[in-house]
């Protein structure tokens, strides 16, 4: 095990600090350090580049990685989750907050604080009554749409700032319309700028992994942008900064209704739980502690309420961001708070150095950050694996592509639950035959060489059986009867249901009617305690031998296959 020692008493678990603190070793403080100090370097260009995308200025990003960073190593249950302002957050902050402010950029900045306060609301809410479950009927699929619809959204967001013209647009195929119709107009100094940030970006995620190449890059724009004179030759720039720390206050409430709010918010918790506890997931596993995702709840809330109290908006746990502190050697979470400590040194030294970075480096940044997270590869497996899968990745990739990210989530969300509702609505009904020299029954559909029940259907569902699926599993079944001459009894094999609702106990017994006026006897088998009292609570003891429910298909059967 690579970490400290699992805390053993119970109130540690809502204050982590206690447990990893508590086991700290000096060896680690190095490695921390090293970790924080990288991170600090990584999160630098990110966030301005980030704040950016969402409409705001350039330190706002880095008091999201400064204070978030504080507010998740208080009570997050990761030791190497970095915490920061990421890509589909930012563009769903400046695609929400931007019609919410109607043009007034000091309103836009406040309500973008009110939503990192309203995150944190909703995380505590979302902790208190256990709500992880819910998240979870977000599926691996639609998750892989989402991204790809993201980064393409995020992409052509910062197409214009690369090739130097207006761009515009409301949705992805508006932005691609307007882009289309400015080509003529393209700045070749800009594009260079941009492009060749953009191949030393890659080449250095290539070659150099792990390594501060986007702080270098940035140094190195910011220099030749001074040398040549850039911004005199009309290539953007970020401008003078303002030093110092982020000044602590109350976010302003009553900016708006809560009806104008809560969808945001409920989006920002939905990506950054989703987001964060995938990463975390993986680097738990990697270092062999466990992850408390519950727990995460409250780190990502503890986060968002101190990004909001210094002026910050929505902040989430990253993929990217942590991988370069795990990579950097990153124990604890003491290394956000190096990073923290960091990154408020440049605040109050540093920021003057920034005045000349060109804004194509940002959008570069963006798109060297993002375009990951379009998996074609992903996309065509599902495609030849599961057509299924494949549909609720392409329900969530149009949605934001058309939507936008933070209506496409909501709608990706409540599409992954109607695709799950689906799925239980169509279980697999395997009908039986005999596996050949044995007691055994196996899905004839799927294996080649049963041996065919000669007068006898025997049915399995796979699944439990519910009020969803119900009618399809007694029309699969009537199907099968009427195709199949001279049955004498049908046998319904329950062992691979695990539970039984009201519905799917009256499908039984209308099955019992409905065999019974074709005089075909029926028999259950394989049932479990739960479903065996439910049978008897709708009469079925009455219609068929209760002293068969528990025995095999193969003691019921007997020698009545054929051999």
């Amino acid at each position: 095990m690579n970490g400290p020692a699992e805390p053993h008493v119970s109130w540690m678990r809502f204050f982590p600090p206690a447990g990893w603190l508590a086991a700290y070793r000096g060896e680690w403080l190095s490695s921390d350090a090293i970790a924080g100090i990288t991170l600090a370097a990584y999160a630098i260009p990110v966030s301005l580049a980030y704040a950016a995308l969402a409409g705001l200025p350039p330190q706002v990003g880095i008091y999201g990685y400064m204070l978030g960073g504080i507010g998740y190593a208080l009570l997050g249950s990761s030791r190497q989750l970095a915490i920061g302002p990421t890509s589909a957050i930012s563009l769903m902050i400046a695609g929400t907050v931007g019609v919410l402010a109607g043009g007034d950029v000091v309103r836009y900045a406040q309500i973008a604080s009110l939503a990192a306060c309203a995150v944190a609301v909703l995380c505590f809410i979302a902790w208190l009554f256990k709500l992880s479950v819910l998240v979870r009927l977000v599926s691996d699929s639609i998750l892989v749409g989402f991204k790809a619809g993201a980064g393409l959204t995020i992409i052509m967001s910062q197409l214009p700032s690369l090739l130097g013209v207006p761009g515009g647009g409301h949705n992805f195929f508006d932005r691609v319309i307007k882009l289309a119709g400015q080509l003529g107009d393209i700045n070749l100094l800009i594009l260079g700028v941009g492009a060749v940030a953009l191949l030393l970006l890659l080449l250095g995620e290539r070659f150099l992994p792990g390594k501060p190449v986007g702080i270098t890059i940035v140094a190195l724009s910011i220099a030749m942008a001074t040398l040549l004179g850039l911004p005199a030759l009309g290539v953007p720039v970020t401008g003078k900064i303002p030093e110092g720390l982020p000044s602590l206050a109350l976010p302003t409430f009553g900016l708006l209704e809560f009806d104008d709010l809560f969808p945001l918010a409920a989006g920002c918790v939905l990506l950054a739980y989703i987001e964060g506890v995938s990463a975390a997931r993986s680097f738990a596993a990697k270092h062999g502690y466990a992850l408390d995702v519950r727990q995460e709840f409250l780190g990502l809330g503890a986060a968002n309420l101190a990004a909001a109290f210094g002026h910050g908006y929505p902040v989430a746990g990253g993929l990217s961001q942590s991988a370069v502190n795990d990579s950097a050697g990153a124990r604890t979470p003491l290394a956000l708070v190096i990073c923290s400590v960091t990154l408020g040194l440049c605040l109050l030294f540093f920021t003057g150095l920034l005045t000349n970075l060109p804004k194509a480096v940002l959008a570069a940044i963006v798109f060297a950050a993002v375009y990951r997270l379009v998996d074609i590869r992903a996309l065509l497996r599902m495609w030849r694996v599961s057509r299924i899968d494949f549909y609720a990745a392409a329900i969530a990739l149009v949605s934001v592509l058309l939507l936008g990210i933070l209506q496409g989530v909501l709608l990706a969300s409540i599409a992954s639950i109607f695709l799950l509702l689906a799925r239980a609505s169509q279980p697999n009904v395997a009908f039986l035959g005999r596996l050949p020299g044995s007691g055994r029954y196996s899905d004839r559909a799927r294996h080649e060489g049963v041996e065919p029940l000669i007068g006898v259907i025997a049915f399995r569902p796979e699944a439990s059986l519910l009020y969803i699926n119900a009618e399809t599993i007694l029309e699969t079944v009537l199907v099968a009867l009427r195709k199949a001459p001279d049955i004498r009894l049908v046998a319904c094999d329950l062992s691979a249901s695990p539970y039984i609702d009201l519905a799917g106990a009256r499908m039984l017994r209308d099955l019992y009617d409905e065999l019974a006026s074709r005089r075909v006897a029926f028999c259950i088998v394989g049932a479990h305690a739960q479903l065996r009292d439910l049978l008897r609570a709708e009469g079925l003891a009455e219609k068929t031998d209760s002293g068969q429910w528990l025995r095999s298909l193969d003691s019921v059967l007997g020698d009545s296959p054929a051999k």
